[in-house]
């Protein structure tokens, strides 16, 4: 039974990946994502795998694995906090050196691995934020890499297209604070082209999950 803390989204909230734990109470409003295969139960509900749901003063039960991000209540100044933000993390662009970033008012946390789950928060500044569309994860070179992405602050859309052409949009998914998007990928871990866009100026937490045997990448 754990409960590991992380840092990389300090100061700005309190992250936690939770193992193996019967009950755990919430206090406060956090945002919970199940990334276990079996559900969490709150009261009379379920959370099933890779879903999320804001909590608030309330107990879980059966914690197999997930991620709580608590303080989330804790900032009443958006503008503040996002310009706080922009101060810390440094941008995508000079950290991850694509080409699509480039220009873009795009920032991210350090990335954590614990184990196959790679966790990264990311500021998305500018709307549209345009970052480009994508559908490659060159560092896992075998079937079976997952990934999703939770809203923690502001509003967005995770879109699908049939081409590497934006004219080609055939699904979208409204991003509010404490919603995760449905899995895109198919059973050998396959994505269609795709972008997460900006409605309002936002955070969003991504989680990448590694098949067994595959060595994450160094940081």
């Amino acid at each position: 039974m754990t409960i590991l803390e992380l840092d990389n989204a300090k100061p700005f909230f309190t992250v936690s990946m939770i193992k193996d734990e019967d009950n755990v109470e919430v206090t406060g409003k956090s945002i919970i994502l199940n990334i276990a295969e079996m559900p969490i139960f709150i009261m009379e509900q379920k959370l099933e795998q890779l879903q999320s749901v804001i909590l608030q003063n309330t107990q879980m039960n059966n914690v197999q694995h997930a991620i709580m991000i608590e303080g989330i209540d804790s900032h009443p100044d958006e503008a503040k906090l996002l310009e706080k933000v922009r101060e810390i993390w440094p941008s995508a662009f000079d950290v991850r050196g694509e080409e699509r970033l480039r220009g873009i008012g795009h920032y991210m946390s350090p990335k954590i691995w614990i184990g196959q789950i790679g966790i990264t928060f990311y500021h998305a500044a500018t709307v549209p934020l345009n970052v480009g569309l994508h559908r490659f994860h060159d560092f896992c070179p075998v079937d079976g890499f997952r990934e999703v992405h939770t809203q923690i602050v502001g509003f967005g859309k995770m879109q699908q297209y049939r081409e590497r052409d934006i004219d080609t949009l055939y699904l979208e998914e409204p991003m509010a604070p404490g919603t995760t998007h449905r899995p895109m990928y198919d059973e050998k871990g396959n994505y269609p082209w795709h972008q997460f866009e900006t409605i309002t100026p936002s955070i969003f937490m991504a989680v990448e999950m590694l098949p067994e045997g595959v060595v994450p990448p160094k940081l």
